[in-house]
């Protein structure tokens, strides 16, 4: 009973929200689309020609929102599920977290990214604390990959959940980047306690 309840929240949620509405009529699959739009906007990341990494990208929204804008750059999306094509994009299905997908990531690569991003979570438990340790591994994870692959002045924009591990994620950011912002967009909601960090230029 209470699994009902909580997905027809969920259905009347998703028919309030203005971004659903607005990403059928942009044509994006998912309504994430608007918080990597807004974090562009803010800190200026996607120009044309880039190269960009896009893990945990099902279903593809925010590979949507970067092929329009970097149109002649190269995009490789990485995801456990299979996903309808996006022109522009080369898909790797596969688990991120192995060692055999992150070298087929960096086979495809023909130079160092300009961004590498993630909106990876884990499926979450509804134990906040256990979602956002679970959740910060995989930022950790994709954040140490993107150190061994990304240019100097690239850029690394990941998902991170509010909870124990935030603060650490952040110092290795730090570690890692010269410049570490923590972003959370209007569209995200405001229930949710998901914020991006977005790192900028290698030390």
């Amino acid at each position: 009973m209470k699994k009902n309840k909580i997905s027809k929240n969920w259905v009347n949620k998703q028919r309030r929200d203005t971004y659903v509405r607005q990403s059928k009529v942009d044509g994006y699959r998912a309504r994430s689309a608007y918080k990597l739009k807004e974090i562009d906007e803010k800190f200026r990341i996607f120009k044309g020609g880039m190269s960009v990494v896009d893990i945990g990208a099902a279903p593809g929204s925010w590979s949507q929102y970067v092929a329009k804008v970097v149109k002649s750059g190269k995009i490789i999306s990485v995801d456990l599920k299979e996903m309808e094509n996006i022109e522009n994009t080369l898909q790797i299905k596969g688990d991120f977290t192995s060692i055999d997908t992150q070298n087929q990531i960096k086979d495809y690569l023909k130079k160092k990214p300009d961004v590498v991003m993630s909106d990876m979570a884990v499926n979450t438990t509804g134990i906040k604390n256990i979602d956002s340790i679970q959740t910060g591994e995989l930022c950790k994870e994709a954040m140490v990959f993107s150190k061994d692959v990304i240019s100097e002045k690239g850029f690394f924009i990941s998902k991170i959940f509010m909870g124990s591990t935030f603060n650490e994620i952040v110092a290795l950011g730090k570690k890692i980047f010269k410049e570490v912002k923590v972003f959370k967009p209007k569209s995200s909601r405001k229930d949710s306690k998901e914020s991006f960090i977005i790192c900028k230029n290698l030390r």
